[in-house]
């Protein structure tokens, strides 16, 4: 929001909320009604193909969210050396708009508009026409009517909004107040309305002009230097008719340079380029990619969670993870991913942050959860993340955190499988399981006198179980199979602070993966469910209370958080992760991984006075 909003600053459909889209319904339906019913004289290809031309927009803007996300978490050619946060994402959320604006005004001037319809695919002199007039009137009058935008006036009013991206996305380049849209879009109507007024239209002078705004816009705004310096070097002129990501990146830096649209030389004509421009462009085209010091691995969990990843839709992934419908309508383009994820099989990097001079990075193995039940994924499972580690040594990483890929004594013993078949790793490999187990500790409410153990039992259930007995809390469970496992772990002496159950009148659960949904409808109102595992058990209850899986808030100094860790709320982060930063952070030179377990007192106390804070306890 502009700091003075100015009238016509939100989009007429804003109420409407998602179902902004209904919108274009009437005029889609009929377009593609026409089409299927009318003979093949009275067929009109262009009206038709308006609806298709505005999802490939969405999906061409998309392509470039992503692109512009992964290369600037590498950190390879990036630009500005800032991160995003939470209220960047909001504040562009509704990029699509525009594209719908768009669609209207479309479908209105086909209707409205004569020689709009049955347009011929191709007009070489109606190309040259629209070409001639974007580099003559639209490039002229767009320069001065960006000055005129960065006057008080106007700029407090309306073109702030923009501004208030100092760090640019792809999407940023549309995020205008729904008036300056229309000044844009009358702009660029010019060589649109001129070719269909003098009868020179075609169906790829309207795409490919569109389609050349939306490229250039999104390649202006990606953080990243991609445009090659041969290119200048053979083409001297290319440097006045085309402009680069740095270069527009100084507008938003400096604000008062470089206000041309898509091509320079009018900041050359009238002294407003930034003389830093060609400096800039070098330097970002020379940044190598980024050695981090802290890796943290983790992996897909459901199908459409490809989404909810940073770089699925930055909407999504701004908030916690809940299968949302309209995904599972998606499904074909899903199985796409599934597919090129499988044929591919290559770990990338999916998040950077900084924190207290550290550089941490998220990398993803390319495998979905329910690959980790299957015995015959193991070993790819294993050497995909054997190869991570072994990468991040070679980078000169310090720490490396499992997260989600700690799935067990079966896949890997919690880590030490690696160990083993590398002796002389520098590198820390740690599994975390000290920090989760201190999450769940201190998850119990203070007067606790006894919990009730229920779910698949790990390494954290054993050793909370361990802590629990040692406080003098009893410890129960249902079943004699966890019972028997657990006593295992216990040593004679406290084997009396254990206990089979046979009711569930516990108040407190400590639960994990396999929690059906008859055990928690048995459980008494008011429980308190707490989990240990890496997954939430699935809410059947709304008289109960369930805490997120072992977590922590980070402290307001950690950079660049602009998405959720998978089902956890805004700048949480799980246990596991943060237990590889404070390793990390305190330099401590161990591995935790295998059936060993870190000194949970110690490192529960580090995470409090790096700033760390637990989540609250729901009441």
């Amino acid at each position: 929001m502009a700091s003075k909003p100015g009238i016509l600053t939100d989009w007429p459909w804003t109420p409407l909320g998602n179902f902004k889209y209904v919108i274009l319904a009437p005029w889609a339906i009929h377009a593609m009604y026409s089409f299927l019913v009318k003979d093949e004289k009275e067929r009109d290809v262009a009206h038709f193909l308006i609806f298709p031309f505005l999802l490939w927009r969405m999906l061409h803007n998309q392509l470039w969210i992503s692109l512009s996300r992964h290369r600037t978490a590498k950190g390879n050619n990036r630009i500005v050396d800032k991160g995003i946060e939470f209220e960047q994402v909001d504040r562009e959320r509704h990029w699509d708009d525009q594209i719908i604006f768009n669609g209207i005004i479309f479908y209105v001037a086909y209707f409205t508009l004569p020689g709009a319809s049955h347009m011929p695919f191709w007009r070489a002199d109606g190309v040259v026409v629209t070409i001639l007039l974007h580099t003559g009137p639209v490039e002229f009058l767009y320069y001065w009517f960006h000055r005129a935008l960065h006057h008080h006036y106007l700029y407090s009013r309306y073109h702030s909004h923009h501004h208030s991206s100092i760090v640019t996305e792809p999407i940023t380049s549309v995020i205008h107040p729904f008036a300056e849209h229309i000044g844009y879009f009358l702009l660029f109507s010019i060589p649109l309305l001129t070719v269909i007024f003098t009868g020179t239209r075609s169906i790829v002078s309207f795409v490919g002009y569109i389609s050349y705004i939306d490229f250039m816009n999104n390649m202006g705004h990606c953080n990243f230097e991609l445009v090659p310096k041969w290119l200048f070097s053979v083409f001297p002129f290319l440097k006045y008719l085309m402009y680069t990501p740095s270069f527009h990146s100084l507008h938003h830096t400096q604000f008062r340079t470089n206000y041309s649209l898509f091509m320079p030389f009018y900041d050359y004509m009238y002294g407003t380029m930034d003389k830093s421009s060609d400096v800039l462009y070098e330097k970002s085209l020379t940044r190598p990619e980024e050695s981090p010091d802290v890796v943290h691995l983790t992996h897909l969990t459901t199908p459409d969670s490809i989404y909810h990843m940073r770089l699925g839709f930055a909407s999504v992934a701004s908030k916690p993870y809940i299968s949302k419908w309209y995904l599972r309508l998606m499904w074909p383009l899903t199985s796409s991913y599934m597919m090129l994820i499988w044929i591919c099989s290559r770990t990338f990097v999916l998040e950077r942050n900084h924190f207290n001079k550290l550089k941490l990075q998220t990398w993803a193995i390319p495998k979905y959860r329910i690959q980790y039940f299957l015995k015959w994924q193991n070993e790819p499972i294993n050497s995909l993340i054997e190869e991570a580690i072994l990468d991040a040594e070679q980078r000169g990483v310090k720490v490396l955190s499992l997260g989600l890929l700690n799935q067990g004594e079966e896949l890997n013993i919690y880590g030490e499988l690696y160990i083993h078949r590398n002796p002389k790793l520098k590198i820390k490999v740690v599994d975390g399981s000290s920090l989760a187990v201190a999450v769940v500790l201190n998850s119990i409410p203070k007067g606790t006198t006894q919990v009730l153990f229920r779910g698949k039992l790990s390494k954290v259930a054993y050793f909370t179980a361990l802590a629990l007995c040692q406080k003098g809390i009893q410890v129960a469970t249902f079943h004699e199979e966890e019972y028997a496992k657990i006593n295992m772990k216990l040593n004679t002496k406290l084997g009396g602070k254990l206990a089979l159950s046979k009711n569930y009148a516990h108040k407190i659960w400590l639960v994990g993966d396999g929690l059906t949904k008859e055990e928690q409808l048995k459980a008494p109102k008011g429980t308190l469910f707490i989990p240990f595992s890496q997954f939430p058990p699935k809410r059947m209850r709304k008289d109960c209370f369930y805490h997120t899986t072992p977590a922590m808030m980070s402290p307001t100094s950690f950079e660049n958080m602009d998405s959720c860790e998978n089902w956890l709320p805004r700048r949480a982060m799980s246990a596991w992760r943060v237990a590889g930063i404070l390793h990390a952070l305190e330099g401590w030179n161990v591995h935790e991984c295998g059936h060993t377990i870190f000194d949970i007192e110690k490192i529960w106390e580090a995470s409090l006075q790096h700033g760390f804070r637990p989540l609250m306890i729901p009441s």
